[in-house]
C-alpha cells in the first residue's frame, strides 16, 4: 500500500517562507513523478510543481522564482521550499506521487493535505 506522509504546513506572515516534505512509503516498481498541487478556498486544485524521475521541474507561472521543488531519491521524498509567501498562496497544499506499481501497472497516489495559510 503505497501512502505519502506530508509535513511542514502551517500560517507566515507574508513574505515568510515555509518547507513543505512529502515522504512515500510502500512497495513500488518505479517512481514516474512527484509534486504538489494546492487548493484555495473555493478555487479547484491546481498544479504548484512537479519533479519527474530524471530530475526535471516543472512550475505554475504564480509560483516561478519563489517556489523551490527537490527530490532525495534515497529517501523517495519530496521537498517544497517557499520563500516570498503572498496571501493568494494560502491553500491546502496535497503531495502527490505517480508510481508504477509493478512493471504494467501504474497510479497516481495523494496525500492527505497541509495547510498553508498567509493572511493578509
Amino acid at each position: 500500500q503505497v501512502q505519502l506522509a506530508e509535513s511542514g504546513g502551517g500560517s507566515v506572515q507574508p513574505g515568510g517562507s515555509l518547507r513543505l516534505s512529502c515522504s512515500l512509503s510502500g512497495s513500488i516498481y518505479s517512481l514516474v513523478s512527484m509534486g504538489w498541487y494546492r487548493q484555495g478556498p473555493g478555487n479547484q486544485r491546481e498544479l504548484v510543481a512537479t519533479v519527474n524521475n530524471g530530475g526535471g521541474t516543472d512550475y505554475a507561472d504564480s509560483v516561478k522564482g519563489r517556489f523551490t521543488i527537490s527530490r532525495n531519491d534515497i529517501k523517495d521524498t519530496v521537498y517544497l521550499q517557499m520563500n516570498s509567501l503572498k496571501p493568494e498562496d494560502t491553500a491546502i497544499y496535497y503531495c502527490y506521487a505517480a508510481v508504477y506499481t509493478t512493471m504494467r501497472s501504474w497510479d497516481n497516489y495523494w496525500g492527505q493535505g497541509t495547510q498553508v495559510t498567509v493572511p493578509s
